[in-house]
C-alpha cells in the first residue's frame, strides 16, 4: 500500500508542479516564443483585466500549485511529510469543492458539477483514505508496557 501512496504522490507532484509552472509561464509565453503551449487562463476560464491580474495568476495558481507539487515530491521520501501532504491535499481539495458547491446554491449561478469538481472530490477521498492509513494503520504503535522500558 505504501507504494501506491508513493505513486499517488509522484503523480500529484507532476500534476501540481506542472499546473503551477503552466500558470507562471502563461502570461509571458508569447515573449518566450512558446506560442504552441495552450493558454492556462483560457483552460480555466479566466480573463485578466489589469496588470496585477497576471501577478495574481502567477501567485495564486502558479506559486501555490508549484509548492504543493514540491511537497508531494518530498512526501515520497518522508513518512512525516507524507501525512502532512495528504492532509493538506484533503483540506485543499475539500475547500475548493465546497466553495464550488456553495456557489452553485445561489440562484442563477452555474452548476458545481464539472471535471474540476470531480477531480477535487476524488482527490479528497483518496488523500483522506491514504492519510488515515498512514496515520493509524501504517504507524507502528509504541509499546506501553513499563517492564519493557528498563
Amino acid at each position: 500500500m505504501i507504494w501506491i501512496i508513493r505513486l499517488f504522490l509522484l503523480l500529484y507532484a507532476v500534476l501540481y508542479f506542472g499546473l503551477g509552472a503552466w500558470a507562471v509561464i502563461d502570461p509571458v509565453k508569447d515573449a518566450l516564443e512558446l506560442s504552441n503551449i495552450p493558454s492556462f487562463m483560457d483552460a480555466v476560464g479566466l480573463k485578466v483585466s489589469a496588470e496585477i491580474g497576471y501577478s495574481e495568476i502567477a501567485g495564486l495558481y502558479g506559486g501555490i500549485n508549484m509548492i504543493i507539487g514540491l511537497l508531494c515530491l518530498l512526501g515520497i521520501f518522508s513518512r512525516g511529510i507524507t501525512t502532512f501532504v495528504l492532509s493538506l491535499l484533503a483540506f485543499l481539495t475539500f475547500s475548493i469543492a465546497l466553495g464550488r458547491y456553495l456557489f452553485a446554491l445561489i440562484p442563477s449561478t452555474p452548476t458545481f458539477y464539472n471535471t474540476f469538481f470531480i477531480f477535487e472530490v476524488i482527490t479528497f477521498f483518496l488523500s483522506l483514505s491514504f492519510f488515515l492509513y498512514m496515520k493509524y494503520l501504517y504507524n507502528p504503535r509504541k509499546n506501553a508496557n513499563i517492564e519493557d522500558v528498563a
